[in-house]
């Protein structure tokens, strides 16, 4: 696809079937996180590849919307040892927002549907994720990516708003 295309395409999906995501696919959303930019380039991100339905069924419970059937999470965390010092260590934040569109957008190129759950900074429910993933505090779950083949079609859609674009 096109970039506008995937850019117009990419939607939120929240029905999937049970066909599981390839290896080589999970590589190539991998990929696209770390092409990413990072603030100094120091790619405070960690990702946890879920698979298990175990722990699917765990991660369901971590808030009221993350109860997504999909066979493929991917939760995007913030690793704090790598992130910048002092007042900008927030940073984090943007490094691991942009890996995750560019999951996001990779998904929508391979023909997957995928689904943004934020965690950060809803503490019940990084404590929840930490728990379940055994995650030590350094490491900061920002989302829990759903990924999966659909079972829904979502309209591609444009929703650019020119009363939002100011110049000067």
């Amino acid at each position: 696809m096109e970039l506008q295309e995937v850019l117009q395409k990419r939607r939120s999906i929240r029905k999937f079937t049970q066909e599981g995501v390839s290896k080589e696919d999970i590589e190539l959303l991998l990929r696209a996180a770390m092409s990413g930019p990072s603030a100094c380039n120091k790619t405070p991100w960690e990702f946890y590849v879920v698979t298990n339905p175990d722990m699917l069924d765990k991660l369901h419970g971590a808030t009221r919307f993350t109860k997504i059937d999909a066979p493929l999470a991917i939760i995007v965390c913030g690793n704090l040892s790598r992130a910048l010092p002092l007042q900008l260590e927030s940073y984090w934040v943007h490094d691991c927002s942009a890996a995750s569109e560019n999951i996001l957008l990779a998904a929508t190129d391979l023909g997957l549907g995928s689904v943004w759950c934020g965690i950060h900074p809803q503490k019940r429910a990084e404590k929840k994720v930490r728990e379940i993933l055994g995650l030590g505090d350094k490491l900061v779950p920002l989302n829990i990516i759903y990924i999966g083949h659909p079972d829904q079609i979502q309209e591609p859609r444009d929703q650019y708003q020119e009363k939002y674009v100011h110049y000067f």
